[in-house]
């Protein structure tokens, strides 16, 4: 308690000199001239002022509060006609400014839509922001854009395995990102088994990663946040999109409700494996099912000029089944959001948040019938402010509460079936959280973001927890706990800091410091998220994971910022991390904490990143030297092993070439080393029966990764004559059929029983696709 209220006085003596000069505001809304959408980050700058600025924020707005005068404005968005505007402060102001797509710059790929020299200026590090022009420009596994997959393709991201789209960010668990779209938490964002994410890029407006530094308003992991947000619907006219693909089909409609005040999108995406089933003459075949869909849909309404309501939600589901099994799995999430200005100089932002994810799979023989189901619900509510205090300080702060209930598994058996009815004990949390942190910048060049966050987490019943002996394997009493009643609470403080530091106007240094804290955790046997893992909450013998990270990076941009170039080291220390004992059953265990320990991990690294933002040619080279490992007592003698994610060395080429105004070209190359897995190393008799001897834990390398992939784009664009436009991509995934790992295992020889051969088991070969897209 001592140390927040010494953050807050700190930050109103900081402050204090500010309030004392008779100054007015300037607010409004930054927004693109053809559709009316909200541009983030937009800089506004003042030319009389040098230095002095502001960026817009998710919803476009911004606010400068200035000494009285004459001023000139400077609305810049890179890819946009940079707009000046004359204001006369008296008083305060409220001044919306559209921006236009800049036709000339439209010719040449500007792979990011952030001021050029964001780079070295902003606060952020660690951080990757992609737009969705530039994810379509990149060859694509069947055809199908994916934002997860690229994601993948930055420094200190890492894979999950071939096609998979879960990743690992710098030495974390799949479990440990954080994904939201518009707010709302996606507990598994896969579709197909994790060959594509549920994100449909039509749908998306802006994607965010953050690997460290993250703001002091979001925690609950402890890697990193990948915060996605949906577009909010064209307010000035009818458009329409979609794709015809390989695998799958795309239609996107967004128009005014009423002009410039409301609008509305709804994007919807589907597989149809399942219909070229049905067209077989095989019964076999044709009774298959194979398919999923997506369907995002958005709503905004501008009440008045203090006052917006936004509604947006997500509804996915993957299918697949035979006469023999069944297994589904999807997500659904809800948002409304209230933005209210209480002056020109206070936002708040209150969300009310839906997200559902359940699984389901089973048996359909007579016999052996069951349905297998389980499921995770949160509803949230969060009161989010920023003040913007003058040019040099904003505060943000607020607060959030999360209701979670758990249904790990319960297994139906069928009214035939000699399979016996399960349920594994149901349980409830709260997660609770505030927050305050000020951006202020101290001087021309030195800048600091430092915020405080007080998290709380309360596991609660219905529920029963077992009581162990000194051996901690077979219970020796039960307690039972009635609805809501408290079993177990956690809480802490979790301190952020950030500083930049400019050495001149082409380069900057940067350092931050972060800890987090994780009161969810995944229960899974694979190396990737799978649909059906299980998530369980922090409880009387599963701790929270706890992780601090520490950053520093050199930035700088060359030739004009035609270039940008950083350089970041980082170490984090994790405690109370999960692992799982030797031979370890989580599947329909009641009993999960006996099979689970707990110790301590470290990651440590560098990464190197050079892009080139402007030309025909784009795109980035990126570099990451890290290591990562854990130490649980209990397992690999208690010593120091690597983590199935850990690759010494990863690297990436992205490149874009628009060798025409109608045609590009894209190739992607990516290179890890391979993953760490435990093998046998050798095996021996007992009983009459032969058992394998591994290896000391993840003690061998699946060898090394690699792949190419090309694609090419012929576009039909607008013009006077020609109100829509079209464009064809080919892409080939694979392009020189690199048979990579996916898994190894080990059996007898076919031709000598004595003998123990590897077999290594690989995903794809070349895999081309087409895919056909409009838009008017």
């Amino acid at each position: 308690m001592k140390k927040q209220l010494f953050i807050l006085t700190l930050l109103w003596l900081l402050a204090f000199p500010a309030l004392a000069q008779e100054k007015v505001t300037l607010s409004g809304y930054v927004k693109d001239h053809a559709s009316g959408e909200g541009l983030i980050g937009a800089s506004v700058g003042v030319q009389e002022l040098p230095g002095v600025g502001v960026g817009t924020n998710a919803y476009g707005f911004y606010s400068l509060t200035l000494p009285k005068g004459t001023y000139t404005l400077l609305y810049n968005y890179l890819g946009y006609v940079t707009t000046s505007k004359p204001v006369q402060l008296n008083a305060n102001q409220k001044l919306d400014v559209e921006l236009r797509q800049n036709a000339t710059a439209l010719k040449e790929v500007e792979i990011t839509t952030r001021k050029e020299d964001h780079n070295v200026r902003s606060m952020e590090m660690s951080t990757l922001k992609m737009q969705v022009a530039e994810i379509k420009n990149m060859p694509a596994l069947l055809g199908e854009v994916d934002v997860v997959k690229a994601v993948q393709l930055m420094p200190g991201v890492q894979t999950a395995g071939e096609g998979t789209s879960g990743f690992y960010v710098r030495g974390g668990g799949v479990d440990q990102n954080l994904i939201l779209l518009d707010e709302a938490p996606v507990y598994n964002a896969s579709h197909l088994m994790g060959f594509f994410s549920v994100f449909n890029a039509d749908a998306i407006k802006d994607v965010q990663l953050y690997k460290g530094g993250i703001p002091a308003q979001h925690g609950g992991r402890l890697s990193s946040l990948l915060d996605i947000r949906m577009k909010e619907g064209n307010s000035k006219k009818l458009a329409v999109s979609g794709g015809i693909g390989t695998v799958s089909s795309r239609l996107t409609v967004e128009a005014p409700i009423v002009k410039d005040k409301s609008s509305f999108i709804i994007s919807g995406r589907r597989t149809y494996a399942d219909m070229f089933f049905k067209a077989s003459s095989d019964p076999e075949v044709k009774n298959n099912q194979l398919y999923f869909y997506d369907l995002n849909t958005k709503l905004n309404y501008t009440l008045n000029e203090k006052n917006r309501l936004f509604v947006s939600g997500y509804f996915g589901r993957d299918v697949a089944g035979n006469k023999q099994f069944m297994m589904d799995w999807g997500n659904a999430t809800a948002t409304l959001r209230w933005n209210h200005l209480f002056n020109d100089r206070l936002f708040s932002n209150t969300t009310l948040i839906f997200s559902d994810f359940d699984y389901a799979l089973g048996s359909r023989v007579t016999e052996s019938e069951f349905t297998w189901k389980s499921r995770i619900k949160d509803y949230s509510l969060k009161n989010d402010y920023t003040y913007f205090l003058n040019p040099k300080n904003q505060l943000r702060f607020g607060l959030q509460g999360t209701y979670h209930h758990f249904m790990p598994a319960e297994v139906v058996p069928g009214p035939e079936s000699y399979v016996s009815n399960i349920k594994l004990n149901a349980t409830s949390a709260f997660e609770g959280a505030l927050y305050l942190s000020n951006e202020q910048q101290l001087t021309d060049r030195l800048t600091l973001d430092y915020g405080l966050r007080f998290s709380s987490f309360t596991n609660m019943g219905p529920g029963k927890v077992y009581q162990y002996g000194p051996d901690f394997d077979m219970p020796v009493d039960t307690v039972t706990y009635g609805r809501f009643e408290k079993i177990k609470t956690y809480s802490g403080l979790e301190p952020r800091l950030s500083a930049k530091y400019e050495l001149n106007g082409a380069s900057s240094i940067k350092a931050s410091y972060n800890r987090m804290r994780q009161y969810l955790h995944l229960v899974s046997n694979s190396t990737s998220a799978m649909p059906f893992d299980i998530w369980i909450p922090s409880s009387t013998y599963v701790q929270p994971q706890l992780a601090d990270q520490v950053a520093a990076g050199y930035f700088r941009n060359f030739h004009d910022n035609m270039f940008e170039g950083s350089v970041e080291v980082y170490y984090k220390w994790m405690d109370n991390q999960i692992d799982y004992k030797d031979y370890a059953e989580i599947f329909l265990n009641d009993r999960l904490e006996t099979e689970l320990l707990r110790g301590n991990g470290e990651a440590y690294g560098a990464e190197f990143y050079l892009r080139k933002q402007k030309g025909l040619l784009t795109g980035w080279v990126s570099y990451t030297l890290s290591k990562t490992e854990r130490t649980v007592p209990g397992i690999n003698n208690g010593k120091a092993y690597p983590l199935r994610y850990d690759r010494r060395h990863a690297g990436n080429v992205v490149l874009t070439y628009q060798f025409s105004p109608s045609i590009n070209f894209g190739a992607n190359w990516t290179y890890a080393t391979g993953g760490a897995v435990t093998m046998p190393v050798g095996r021996y008799e007992y009983n009459g029966k032969t058992y394998p001897l591994y290896s000391e834990r993840n003690g061998y390398r699946l060898p090394d990764y690699h792949r190419l992939d090309l694609s090419a784009t012929y576009e039909k664009p607008k013009n006077e004559f020609r109100k829509y436009s079209s464009s064809w991509t080919l892409s080939i995934y694979n392009a020189y059929a690199r048979k990579n790992a996916f898994s190894v295992y080990f059996r007898e020889s076919e031709n000598d029983a004595t003998k123990t051969e590897a077999v290594k088991t690989y995903l794809f070969g070349i895999i081309p696709s087409v895919t056909y897209n409009f838009n008017f």
